[in-house]
């Protein structure tokens, strides 16, 4: 049975990341570290050779899928943007830490959304329709192993809630450039929405360029 491959990367970091405040919707670039530190990882792993790069739409997604992969097609998803995070976005937890608003969300559940933003069950329902999206776009399309380039919090949010075996979103996190590989098939996707998840992504120099770092 054909099985369809999908290496989950994070984007690599903007000048927000740095500061260490919380970006949504909020439509950055890359910083030039944050290019920097990418065009390092190239010379140090090795990305796998895909036949398509699917990527949210914001800037510092589609910036790292140019770098990352400068001679493959990319396809824009709009489903694979961050979390929007409302009145939160732009702010750091210092700024927010005395805030009730935040305090409530922080304490709430998948259905607790920041003021004028997006809650944990709306993203996730958003991610199955990105994921879906992209499984039939490259079984349409005989595509056996293509990229998907994200934000840190859907990935995390993704592999917790589709991902075997189950993991903890706070257990499973990307690093900039860094991620997942996962792989599903027809019809374990049609009957259990999920996928199995193999390893990491980029690999490691000494393996070889189709193997995989093991979680």
């Amino acid at each position: 049975m054909k099985g369809y491959r999908l290496s989950i990367i994070r984007h690599g970091m903007t000048e927000a990341n740095d500061r260490g405040v919380y970006i949504g919707s909020t439509d950055l670039p890359l910083s030039p570290k944050g290019a920097a530190d990418l065009a390092s990882k190239l010379d140090e792993f090795v990305y796998p050779n895909v036949h398509r790069v699917y990527s949210s739409p914001l800037r510092r997604c589609t910036e790292t899928a140019e770098l990352l992969f400068p001679y493959t097609q990319m396809c824009t998803v709009d489903d694979l943007r961050e979390l929007d995070m409302g009145k939160f976005d732009g702010k750091s937890v210092d700024e927010l830490i005395d805030r009730e608003d935040y305090k409530q969300w922080l304490r709430g559940g998948k259905e607790s959304r920041p003021p004028n933003g997006e809650s944990l069950e709306e993203l996730t329902a958003r991610t199955y329709k990105a994921l879906h999206e992209i499984l039939t776009d490259m079984m349409n399309d005989g595509i056996t192993h293509a990229a998907v380039i994200t934000h840190a919090g859907l990935i995390s949010n993704m592999l917790a809630c589709f991902g075997l075996p189950k993991y903890q979103a706070s257990q499973i996190t990307a690093e900039p450039g860094g991620g997942f590989d996962v792989i599903t098939t027809a019809q374990m996707w049609m009957n259990s929405q999920a996928f199995e998840i193999i390893g990491y992504c980029p690999y490691d120099r000494i393996a070889d360029e189709g193997g995989l770092d093991e979680l």
